[in-house]
């Protein structure tokens, strides 16, 4: 049975073929049989009507404007040239079906106007005068309630499939934008990822050379030391490929994604081991924590440990062989307050704003960027006497 309905939807010309056949066979047959009974023969322009009526069924999902006119038509023609109501008539009920389904809103209209019509007019042309007013009236209403369910049920059914046009419509527009929403998440996954990097690497990195030339400076003199700083670099590159294949992992699919087996973000607790590891290169940096430490926002520890780790490798960077730093942390009841000060010759204040020296727009626009995304403020800019100064604010939740 669902082969035989499959194949009925299809072909509908097939469908309304047949049934245009079998109403005209039955127009034909019962008309003949009609006719038989009286002892008369078919009136001439009978066959013609029946072939007309037919011919309306055939092609009503093809062209049903042009078919209801052709109704009509035919239907006036039975009236004028007084061929009595036949069996082929129901094409006037299934037309006016199929134009208030699908057709035009005009014709949908027109069809309703003839369908409510047709019953009074047929009273008029062939009363039966053996009945009185009453039961004409009777007739000509059961005769048109036909017609209007006919209509009612088209127009409902035009009703429901324009709203189900516009529920694909709309999902077909929510998937799109679903896919502009997704790709502009890949871009800002990647922009934050280069932002990662750019900080894991700088800082890291910066910190192997610093030992890598200090280890060499006293490799023959004091290889205690020398051995130190090689431990020192080994454990700072490690750290820096486990943070690197944590952010290149957000990048692949597969099970070790699905795991979820990555390295947690840093936080303002580790920002203390940052300390201790700067220090450990050769960086002074006096660290003090004010207020009464408490969970923030994984975003917010974030940036700020992102903007110490930072400041701190500009400063060894461009602070000069003398220069020390200072972290200052401040709870507030509302947000945390960090202020990363060195007082090192610096450099030229454009070049922090175009990354640094190399010159990737990773600097304070990095900053700037990861500060505005927890709606937080951030004033940078040289230090009055020399140095250079980072103030940060970071509230607890985004400004609106």
């Amino acid at each position: 049975m669902q082969r035989l309905y499959d194949f009925l939807r299809r072909h509908p010309a097939w469908v309304d073929g047949f049934w245009a056949a079998v109403l005209f066979g039955i127009s034909v047959l019962g008309g003949a049989s009609t006719e038989a009974a009286r002892g008369t023969d078919l009136p001439a322009l009978t066959v013609p009507v029946m072939l007309l009526l037919s011919l309306v069924v055939a092609l009503r999902r093809r062209m049903p404007e042009r078919m209801l006119v052709l109704a009509l038509v035919v239907g006036a023609g039975q009236l004028i040239a007084d061929v009595a109501t036949l069996p082929a008539d129901f094409a006037l009920l299934v037309i006016v079906y199929t134009v208030a389904a699908i057709g035009a809103r005009w014709a949908s209209r027109l069809a309703l106007t003839a369908g409510l019509c047709a019953a009074a007019l047929a009273q008029l042309r062939w009363p039966n005068d053996d009945a009185g007013v009453a039961t004409h009236v009777a007739v000509v209403v059961f005769q048109t309630v036909p017609f209007a369910l006919a209509w009612v049920l088209g127009d409902s059914i035009r009703t429901r499939r324009a709203y189900f046009a516009q529920l694909e419509e709309r999902a077909a527009r929510l998937e799109k934008e679903r896919e502009a929403q997704a790709k502009v998440a890949v871009a800002a996954e990647r922009a934050r990822i280069a932002r990662e990097l750019h900080d894991v690497v700088a800082h890291n990195v910066s910190v192997m050379v610093v030992q890598a030339d200090g280890a060499a400076y006293v490799l023959d003199a004091a290889p205690d030391q020398a051995k130190k700083a090689l431990e020192t670099i080994s454990s700072t590159g490690r750290q820096a490929l486990a943070e690197m294949r944590r952010l290149l992992g957000v990048l692949r699919t597969g099970e070790h994604q699905e795991a979820g087996e990555y390295v947690p973000q840093p936080d303002v607790q580790q920002i203390e081991d940052l300390v201790e590891q700067c220090r450990g290169s050769g960086l002074p940096v006096d660290f003090k924590v004010e207020g009464t430490p408490r969970p923030l926002p994984s975003g917010v520890e974030l940036t700020a440990y992102r903007i110490v780790q930072e400041a701190l490798t500009n400063t060894r960077k461009h602070g000069g062989p003398n220069a020390g730093a200072s972290v200052r942390l401040v709870y507030f009841d509302d947000g945390l307050g960090l202020l990363v000060e060195d007082d090192g010759k610096g450099a030229p204040h454009e070049l922090y704003e175009e990354g640094g020296f190399d010159g990737q727009g990773h600097g304070l626009i990095g900053m700037r960027e990861r500060v505005g995304m927890v709606g937080g403020t951030l004033d940078a800019g040289p230090r009055p006497g020399g140095g250079f100064r980072i103030s940060a604010l970071l509230p607890l939740k985004p400004a609106l």
